[in-house]
């Protein structure tokens, strides 16, 4: 195998796959990275059985040479080793041999360097997803999906299921869930022309905020193909494999109240900071607890006590509330995360009284909610 590739390329997919090699794997070619060099282009693999990413540099695209001289064949390289090597190369271009005893050399400039390689032949084959069943998402669109769910997942192992986030498909909408059975956070969007259905598949939290990170954002698409126990997402360049956890996941549409009694309209960014305050002293606690009181006059009295520490206590105008008087507790930790990632400008927080769940949404997007338990305090 040879191939003369530009590092810059090579350093970006480098840094995606690695994003699924793990050291802490039972398999220990897994613990290396697989390089194939074809004719039209190279590709680097890695997996952990859990994630599997495969990147792939074209050998020439709109009219660039990416890759060269390519003599085709494949190898697996120490993961260890290969990526740092890679970052520190001094020319812009790198040449990369592999011999029929599996030693490596990569050279750029003056710099050479020799590696011992293993067989490609011994890295599990991927599975090969039918892409048939297939539905397409905007790039842009799905990143925003996981960001405003998956930080509400269990980090707990005891129940496995709540890790991941669930998906949905049906009538052409698609719904990401996660919770952690403290709160909720949901989503749907729609999603064209899709033939494709499913009820409930549930992708495992780690495997979402990986993706997130190797997505650029952009308005190309991304295509997703599930089967009974894999998800792939692919774009252009690359193929991102994950594994689907078992088990059912709760049925949480009855969690979210049908009517409310208490309704605040106010905007996002004064609740944030407000709250934000509120918590510092509530940090020692083991809930970061802050307490929230509707006045007359469109007035909210935000307050938190620590009784080791201290107290504090603010007001907010706000934009409306209708309804019965309110006063409730909960963490300070939760709502600023559930703020957070809705990135809109005013929220509407519909309450069912002091110990039942209450719901944000977006005043212009019902589609988006998120669902919050508040805290018993006595």
């Amino acid at each position: 195998m040879k191939f003369t590739i530009q590092r810059d390329l090579l350093i970006d997919s480098v840094q995606d796959v690695m994003k699924a090699i793990s050291s802490r794997t039972a398999i220990p070619i897994l613990t290396g990275m697989k390089i194939e060099a074809r004719q039209h282009g190279i590709t680097l693999t890695g997996s952990d059985s859990d994630i599997s990413i495969e990147s792939y540099i074209p050998a020439e695209e709109d009219g660039i040479v990416n890759v060269e001289d390519i003599e085709e064949g494949s190898i697996v390289l120490q993961a260890k080793y290969f990526p740092d090597i890679v970052r520190k190369l001094p020319e812009q271009h790198v040449e990369i041999t592999a011999d029929e005893n599996l030693k490596v050399t990569i050279r750029s400039g003056k710099a050479e360097f020799s590696l011992n390689g293993q067989d490609a032949e011994e890295y599990p084959q991927l599975p090969k997803l039918q892409t048939d069943d297939s539905f397409e998402i905007p790039t842009d669109i799905l990143k925003s999906l996981i960001k405003q769910t998956v930080f509400a997942v269990s980090s707990m192992e005891t129940r496995p299921i709540l890790t991941g986030v669930n998906l949905s498909l049906s009538e052409s909408k698609l719904t990401f869930t996660a919770t952690d059975s403290h709160r909720l956070a949901s989503r749907e969007v729609p999603v064209s022309s899709s033939s494709v259905q499913f009820s409930s598949i549930v992708v495992p939290g780690k495997s979402l905020n990986e993706l997130n990170k190797i997505l650029d954002d952009t308005e190309e698409t991304v295509e997703i193909s599930v089967t009974n126990n894999q998800i792939l997402f692919r774009t252009k360049h690359l193929n991102f494999l994950s594994r689907i956890l078992d088990g059912n996941y709760p049925e949480t549409s009855r969690l979210i109240p049908e009517q409310s009694k208490t309704v605040l309209h106010v905007k996002t960014r004064d609740l944030i900071s407000s709250i934000d305050r509120a918590s510092l002293l509530a940090r020692e606690e083991r809930n970061n607890v802050v307490k929230l009181t509707t006045k007359d006059g469109n007035i909210l009295e935000i307050t938190s006590n620590s009784p080791e520490i201290g107290h504090v206590s603010e007001e907010l105008s706000v934009q409306s509330i209708e309804g019965e008087e309110l006063k409730i507790s909960f963490s300070s930790k939760y709502m600023l995360d559930a703020l957070k990632v809705m990135e809109v400008d005013e929220v509407k927080i519909d309450f069912t009284g002091a110990m039942r769940p209450f719901v944000i949404r977006p005043v212009d997007n019902p589609a988006m909610l998120q669902l919050i338990l508040p805290v018993r305090t006595y």
